[in-house]
Order: C-alpha cells, then structure tokens, then sequence
C-alpha cells in the first residue's frame, strides 16, 4: 500500500491490517511526509505521487489529495496498475463522473472511496434496521453536514487554496450516502436553496460560488423525498447525522445538543393534542447505539475506536478485504458517483433560484 496525503490519509489502520504492508508514503511537504512515516512506521517516501506510482512493490494506493486532483490522481494511479481508494468526493463535475467510471471500467482494478458516513455506527445500525424490514418503507430521509469554521483553512501563506469558497454542495456525500447506502435509491431530481451574505472572504474565489450554506430536496427513483443540508456557516453544532421516517419505524441519529439516538414506532395508542384533538402517540425510546466496531465485522487488530464515529477502521478492512477477495467494495464507482452527482446538480439548482434539475444516472 502507498499512502499520498499527509492530513486526512495520517487518519487510517492500513499497518494495523493483517492482510497490508504500508510500503511507502507521499507529500509535497517534507513535514506532512515525515508524519506519515511515523503513523505508519514506513521507512520509505516519496516527494510526489508520481514517483510513488513507479514503485513496483506498491500494489494500491489511498489517495487524500485535494478536490479537485481526485479524478485526475485516480486516472493517474489506475493507469499505473494501482488499486484505489480515494477520499471524498468522487468528482468535481458531471463531466468527471464520467471519465472516472469509463477510467475503472477500463483498468479492471479495485476503485473504492473513503465515505465516512457510509460506515458511521448509527449508520450501520439503520442498514441492519432496514435489513430486517423494520422501517417498513423509509418514506422522508433528513440528513445534515454541518460544518461551520472550514473558512480558517480557506488560505495559506495569504494564498487561497483549494477550499476557498468550496460550493457546500459540491461535498455531498457526507449525506447523501446515508440514504443510499441504505436502501440503494438513486437521488433523480433536486430543488435546491443557497445562502450568502456578500461576505467578503466569499468573493473572488475560482468556484464563482456566493453561498456558505446550501439546502436541497431531493427526490428519489422510488418517489421518496430526502433532504439534504450541507453549512458552512451559522449558530449550529457541527456534525454529520441523519433521521429516517418509517411507516412501522423512525430512527433519529444522536443530537449534537446532547439528545442521544431515538427509536420511534407506530404504535394504537392516542393522546390528545393541544387543542383537544386525538391523535396517534408513537412509541418512543432510547436506543443505544452499538459499537460496531467491537464485533467480528472487522480484523481483531483493527478493533478500536477511529475517525469519523469509528468509521475509518471500516474503511481500512472493506478496501483492503475487497482487493484480497476479487470483490467490489461497498463503496465502488457507481456508489460513489451516486453519492457525488446529485450535489453538483443541487449547485446549479441553487445558483438557478431553485429550479428543479433532473441528477443524470451513471449506473452500469
């Protein structure tokens, strides 16, 4: 394995892995190098990806390089005869969907991306619900990427870099994934509202993006509605969480304001509202979410806590374990291009005063 990125790829279990030898790792920053070498104890790096990807001992790569270098870095590796796994998004446009489908398509290699909420422990719970048929039909998703302060790594040196006025749609898949990696709907139509305040630190960035906080409707192959927000500014308490309504169940992930995970039922009980009127009093309790990552679903050295609520051991074992076995991972290029397309439409959505915009599907 070569790890490229010395912030978000320092954050992962591959030398913990039974089956993975970190062979070699890769920054452009000679500090950022020296990090990865200590997380992974690798006596071997690189100055570039492009040097790693000549390493003939290197058989996968995990690429947490910027935005927009995802598409044109996995193109690279692919090419190189590497297996990848790439942090999130997928793409930065419509456009590059395509070519990377038609590049892993063409390489017959493992592509695989590093989606967080796919593998968070309420997430894993509300598949295992969905799994024993216990929503009944998921009718409504809500689920939230609220991640206010991001403007403190919008420039370096008094340069912008990549983040700088990122469009919050643009970096979907921390909520659409929760959805779709439950019950495998496809996001097909999108009315979506932004919201800017003429900030100055917005202007002038290379997106042409005038909004902090974006807010789409989304509507599903199957007729359901989801709504997704994804802010980057405002009196909220950060995180990435979710809620699915179901006609039998309801399933509400913990509350940054201190409200842990809630299970609610359809139930024949009433009560009376308060104008006096009856009405149907579901079944509320509190559910304890499992740690996951405690059970025999991963390798016994990668069982510990990690990023992302536990996610990132989750995410080490199914790349690693879908290259040993000749399987796609859960996470492959149509589920991550599933997970990334319906945001970039959502943008143009938004930047249209909300019109509503068809989200193409790119499924073989």
């Amino acid at each position: 394995m070569g790890i490229v990125g010395g912030r978000f790829g320092a954050t992962f279990q591959f030398h913990e892995h039974p089956n993975c030898t970190v062979e070699a790792v890769s920054d452009l920053r000679p500090e950022r190098r020296a990090a990865l070498q200590k997380v992974y104890q690798c006596a071997k790096a690189y100055d570039s990806l492009e040097e790693l990807l000549r390493d003939p001992r290197i058989e996968a790569v995990f690429l947490a390089t910027p935005v927009p270098d995802h598409v044109r870095h996995v193109v690279q590796s692919l090419k190189a005869g590497k297996h990848v796994l790439c942090a999130v998004p997928a793409a930065a446009s419509l456009e590059e969907c395509r070519v990377l489908i038609d590049a892993v398509k063409a390489s017959g290699l493992t592509y695989m991306m590093a989606e967080t909420s796919h593998w968070q422990q309420p997430t894993i719970s509300a598949r295992e619900f969905h799994r024993a048929g216990k929503f009944g039909t998921i009718y409504c998703t809500e689920s939230m990427y609220h991640h206010a302060g991001l403007e403190s790594l919008w420039f370096e040196g008094g340069k912008p870099t990549w983040r700088h006025g990122l469009p919050p749609m643009h970096y979907p898949t921390h909520c659409t994934a929760h959805l779709i990696s439950i019950t495998g709907e496809r996001l097909t139509e999108v009315t979506c509202t932004g919201w800017g305040d003429e900030d100055p630190q917005l202007k002038g960035n290379v997106y042409r993006n005038p909004f902090w906080n974006e807010t789409a409707h989304f509507r599903t192959n199957r007729g359901h509605p989801m709504q997704v927000q994804v802010w980057w500014r405002g009196a909220h308490r950060g995180g990435e969480r979710a809620r699915f309504y179901g006609d039998k169940m309801s399933f509400f992930f913990p509350d940054p304001n201190g409200v842990g995970a809630v299970i609610v039922r359809a139930g024949k009980q009433t009560e009376k509202d308060s104008g006096g009127f009856e009405r149907q009093l579901p079944g509320f309790e509190n559910y304890a979410v499992p740690e996951w990552w405690k059970t025999d679903r991963l390798p016994a050295p990668l069982r510990h806590n990690s990023g992302h609520e536990g996610s990132h051991t989750f995410i080490t074992h199914e790349f690693i374990d879908a290259i040993v076995q000749g399987r796609r991972p859960a996470v492959d290029v149509y589920e991550a291009v599933a997970y990334t397309a319906p945001g970039l439409v959502a943008h143009q959505s938004a930047l249209k005063d909300g019109e509503r915009l068809k989200v193409p599907g790119f499924d073989a």
